[in-house]
Formats: structure tokens, C-alpha cells, sequence
């Protein structure tokens, strides 16, 4: 995770994996659409708020997919077109940007999505959280009858050794 190719790597494989990618997903366009929003409704630019927002990514996947589509943006293009490129934001997000790039609504429809991978990445979270609670319960219970097996063994060869 020191050298910016290694950043990368380690980035594009944790948003590969099966539940926890999906998560990290969801987490990060979550943060980006909610910092774009509040930027452009606080009157920023978009380009400037496009590179503020990749900065705050939190992952070098989603970092380079929105400084590529700000370098396209910055040539003329749409927003949602650089973005559907890039195939890293669902294409609900891209719709989404797109109605609100048509409607000039767009800081109103960031929100809008923020909110609902906000609450996605809420009932991912819970759902995570309740598939791990069975499993360490089996992981203290091997651990204290371990220790108990560990501690009752020596009584057993001492009486063993007695008779």
C-alpha cells in the first residue's frame, strides 16, 4: 500500500470481493455523490469539485475513474458519459446523474443518491454484522474448551501416573 501501483492493486481486489467489495462499493460512491453534491450546491465548479472529490474516494479504483472522467468533462463532455466508462459507479448512479444534469438538478439528485447507498451500506453493515455473531460464538466456544481440554489433560495423566 506504499507505491501507488500497489495502491491500486490492493483497491481493485478488495472491490472484487464477494460481500465486502460490494460494501467498500457502495461506501465510497456514497461519499463521492454526497461531497460532489454538497460542493456544487455550495457553488463550486464541477471540475474543482470533481478533483476535491477524488481526493476523498478512499480508493485509487474510484480516484482515477473520476479524475479520467473529469479530464473528459474539463473537453466538453457530460458528466454521466465519462462516468459510464469507467464501469466503477452502478448504472443507477449514472442515471441519476444524468436526470440531474438534464433537469439542472444535479447537487438535489446527489443527494438523493447519497441517501440511498447511505441506507444500502447501512443493511449491508447489519446483515454482515449478524452473519458474524454465530461465528464467533463457535470461535470463543473452540477457544474456552481448548483451554479446558489444556488444563484437565495434566490432571488426567497425573492420576493415570499415580495408579
Amino acid at each position: 500500500y506504499q507505491t501507488a501501483p500497489g495502491r491500486l492493486q490492493i483497491d481493485t481486489l478488495l472491490l472484487k470481493l464477494p460481500v465486502l467489495g460490494d460494501v467498500l462499493r457502495k461506501s465510497a460512491v456514497s461519499r463521492f455523490t454526497r461531497t460532489l453534491g454538497t460542493l456544487i450546491s455550495s457553488g463550486v465548479s464541477i471540475l474543482d469539485g470533481l478533483e476535491i472529490t477524488a481526493r476523498t474516494a478512499g480508493n485509487m479504483v474510484i480516484h482515477n475513474a473520476v479524475m479520467e472522467s473529469r479530464a473528459s468533462i474539463a473537453g466538453g463532455e457530460t458528466i454521466a458519459a465519462p462516468l459510464a466508462k469507467s464501469k466503477v459507479f452502478p448504472p443507477m448512479v449514472i442515471s441519476m446523474i444524468s436526470v440531474g444534469e438534464q433537469t439542472g438538478g444535479m447537487d438535489e439528485m446527489l443527494s438523493k443518491i447519497a441517501d440511498f447507498y447511505d441506507d444500502e451500506v447501512d443493511a449491508a453493515v447489519s446483515a454482515l454484522l449478524s452473519l458474524m455473531e454465530p461465528i464467533m460464538i463457535v470461535v470463543l466456544g473452540v477457544i474456552v474448551g481448548g483451554m479446558v481440554v489444556a488444563m484437565y489433560l495434566p490432571i488426567f495423566d497425573m492420576v493415570n501416573a499415580v495408579q
